[in-house]
């Protein structure tokens, strides 16, 4: 199916900004964090400007490898995804919610709960960003010393998946009548009891909440390793990639369109929207200002720090000369390696020292930026669009709140102007307003009654007795 000629748009939200040094900028509220109003505000910029969503990142530890780092990063007080998402879910109308939470620490049972409850909290606004953890420390606050192997994530991760699915079809649609007069709550025959046994996962079901108004929330995936990327293309329907340069976001592009392609995907139903970073000024002047400020705010130790985890833990940063050449590899990390294969694609593109590429791991770790004016990011915007390398972005604000309201203010209606981003919503749910199809109870479809024997048995025997 043919895209239409506007781009999809979501918020990432992170405390102050994307920028390491954002929290020291004076219009940050210090607390912002764990400043519920401060979220609010924002999501509802976010809806009065027609953005498709907001998108909350997430790790289950503190990811900072060193004391030096921790001490000044503002990303240890915060809010868990689902729990802000579900009070943001009160405060917005039409905005889709869309929070991380990783296969490798959680159970797909408490997981799709969470996700069906936030679903019909916000009448259908939800959408889960499927993640495998990739810090090294989530594994000791878990009773485990190391992190699994990428293989062995990614493998626990597609079984999670499908037993998510399964869960949230525990119910058809229209299962609970709630029917007064009868006494009767659920048709049985509509319940459907998962009994999944694999390599991972044990799980027997069924969920204890009705299906999601979405059928499923929106699946969200962020696979950029070969690995993840055919991770993506099996069920991301929105991919969260990092794409710096047009000739990168296109070959990841026509790569993930291929492989959803050969799974019988339709192009419209897996939508890229790799991260943007826009620092808008009037002029270009203005916009660079605004950069050097951050970089003012921001020590060595939060970038060395930041590049050192980025490049997956696999070089002692402080030991190098920082004016030499960055190598052309690096030893294989276990933690993120999409991310490690980009920077150094980066470096070797632009050859950067290792000064330059700390640098540029600290502004962007590995987004396309853009600094300059409405015209100039939006000419970036459009072109990336139209040549094929997203259907949208993940407008990520270097500064939060300002970042987002000059982006607002001054990029949107030139984006408008060029009929390239919408001025409202088209439908209510998440789904609708990405055009994406609501996706079919497989038990239902399938004919299949899979229903509790237990709870068949005693209801016969309450028939006998009592019928």
């Amino acid at each position: 199916m043919q895209r239409n000629d506007e781009m999809k748009l979501g918020l990432f939200l992170w405390d102050a900004g994307y920028h390491e040094g954002a929290w020291r900028d004076p219009s940050a509220p210090a607390n912002c964090g764990v400043d519920i109003g401060h979220y609010a505000n924002l999501a509802a910029l976010a809806e009065a400007a027609a953005f498709h969503l907001v998108f909350l990142a997430d790790t289950a530890s503190v990811s900072e490898l060193d004391d030096a780092h921790i001490a000044r990063s503002s990303r240890n007080d915060g809010f868990e995804p689902i729990t802000l998402l579900s009070a943001l879910s009160s405060r917005t109308q039409e905005i889709g919610l869309v929070g991380t939470a990783t296969t490798t620490y959680n159970q797909p049972y408490n997981l799709a709960r969470m996700f069906a409850s936030l679903d019909h909290l916000s009448r259908g606004r939800a959408g889960w960003n499927i993640v495998t953890s990739g810090f090294k420390r989530e594994a000791a606050n878990f009773g485990e010393k190391e992190l699994p192997d990428h293989r062995v994530r990614y493998a626990r991760a597609r079984e999670f998946v499908e037993v998510v699915k399964g869960l949230w079809d525990s119910w058809e649609d229209d299962a609970f009548i709630r029917d007064k007069r009868t006494g009767i709550f659920a048709d049985i025959t509509k319940l459907h009891l998962l009994n999944h046994q694999g390599d991972y996962l044990s799980v027997r079901g069924p969920l204890n909440v009705a299906r999601p108004l979405q059928g499923y929330p929106v699946l969200v995936q962020a696979g950029a390793s070969d690995t993840g990327i055919e991770f993506a293309a099996e069920f991301g329907e929105v991919v969260f990639t990092a794409a710096p340069y047009l000739e990168y976001g296109q070959k990841y592009y026509a790569a993930l369109k291929e492989k959803a392609r050969a799974l019988g995907r339709e192009d419209d139903q897996v939508l890229v929207m790799p991260g943007f970073i826009p620092i808008v000024g009037r002029t270009k002047q203005e916009a660079s200002e605004k950069l050097e400020r951050l970089h003012s705010y921001e020590h060595i130790d939060v970038q060395i720090g930041m590049a050192s985890r980025g490049l997956g833990s696999v070089a002692e940063l402080r030991s190098l000369n920082l004016d030499s050449l960055v190598p052309e590899t690096l030893p294989q990390t276990n933690f993120i390696q999409s991310r490690q294969k980009l920077y150094l694609d980066v470096a070797a593109r632009q050859k950067f020292t290792w000064k330059q590429l700390i640098r540029f791991i600290s502004d962007t770790k590995g987004h396309l930026m853009v600094v300059g004016t409405p015209d100039e990011i939006a000419n970036t915007m459009v072109e990336t669009f139209d040549q094929g390398a997203a259907d949208g972005f993940n407008v990520i604000p270097a500064t939060l709140p300002g970042g987002f309201k000059d982006f607002v203010d001054l990029v949107v209606p030139e984006l408008r102007r060029r009929g390239k981003f919408r001025s409202g919503y088209s439908g209510h749910t998440l789904r609708e307003n990405l055009g994406l199809k609501r996706p079919p109870n497989r038990f239902a479809q399938a004919g299949v009654m899979k229903k509790d024997p237990d709870a068949v048995e005693q209801a016969s025997a309450f028939d006998t007795a009592y019928g």
